[in-house]
């Protein structure tokens, strides 16, 4: 009797994992999902500002269904689109992010990479991560495929984005004068915030920081420089998240209270936004707990 409730209680549980795995991978991981957001960092009685914040699309070229969802999200008409990274998975996924984009690219945007824009995915331990930040120059970094990178970006920049991997600009969107900084994948120590720091231009309705990592290094610069709004993605919001707790990692220093949605970065005025995104690594094709989004946050008066 002992040795048959063994046996019934080791096959529901093997039934219910199996059951679990087959929803984070089939389904959870395609139910695309739209946050809204609003944020007060604006000047008493300015009209509201639509960005519509889009990251770790880890496209492969046949997810058609991710590709016609993005595209669709066309028809907000926001008025300024950021993408924080990790856009492709796949040395062919280049046309597929294009194709996401399309919709998008009439419209003010800006982007910075992350480490699976410059690299191929390679197949390893997908819960390792659990218990430290992966490193991305790992000796076996070499043996991962090189990604076209520069095809990506020339496809970005001929269609009017700016490009913020190390860099600051100012654009124009929805009526305001924006000014943007930027830096490259701190995760891969790609970073170099010091050689476009400094003080927040004055002039300028709207001062964004981005970033595919939320390193505290980086966010901290840029709050101690006044810009208002941090947007990163890099986390997944966890990925495989616990009900009623949240997410068991963010795969950097960042905490993991703050692994996804709108929150006061510590010890400054900014807001931080960190970004679920819409993907998920090729090699770890689930979510659990935490479905594909991408986000609208409307900029308001304080």
């Amino acid at each position: 009797m002992r040795k048959r409730s063994l046996f019934a209680l080791g096959s529901g549980i093997l039934a219910a994992g199996a059951a679990t795995f087959a929803y984070a991978s089939l389904i959870e991981r395609n139910m695309f999902t739209l946050r809204r957001f609003d944020v007060p960092v604006l000047e008493p009685d300015a009209e509201p500002l639509r960005i519509l914040h889009l990251s770790d699309l880890h496209m492969m070229p046949e997810q058609r269904r991710k590709q016609e969802w993005v595209a669709a999200l066309g028809g907000l008409d926001p008025d300024l689109v950021v993408v924080t990274g990790d856009n492709l998975s796949d040395p062919e996924a280049v046309p597929g992010v294009l194709r996401a984009l399309d919709p998008l690219l009439h419209l003010p945007g800006a982007f910075v990479f992350g480490s699976n824009d410059y690299r191929g995915p390679r197949l390893k331990n997908p819960f390792a991560y659990l218990v430290r930040p992966s490193s991305e120059y790992e000796e076996d970094q070499l043996k991962r495929p090189n990604l076209p990178t520069e095809d990506l970006r020339a496809a970005l920049v001929d269609a009017g984005w700016a490009d913020l991997n190390n860099a600051r600009t100012h654009l124009k969107a929805g009526g305001r004068s924006i000014e943007l900084v930027g830096v490259d994948d701190p995760h891969i120590s790609r970073d170099d915030y010091p050689s476009v720091s400094g003080p927040i231009a004055p002039d300028a309705d709207v001062h964004l920081g981005v970033t595919h990592t939320p390193a505290s290094r980086v966010l901290n610069a840029m709050a101690a420089d006044g810009f208002e709004l941090l947007l990163a993605g890099h986390t997944h919001g966890g990925q495989v998240c616990v009900p009623f707790y949240g997410a068991l990692t963010t795969n950097c220093d960042l905490p993991k209270s703050m692994a996804k949605g709108v929150h006061r970065w510590p010890g400054s005025d900014a807001w931080l936004h960190v970004s679920a995104g819409l993907g998920t690594h090729p090699t770890a094709p689930v979510r659990f707990s935490c479905p594909p989004e991408a986000s609208i946050l409307t900029l308001i008066p304080r």
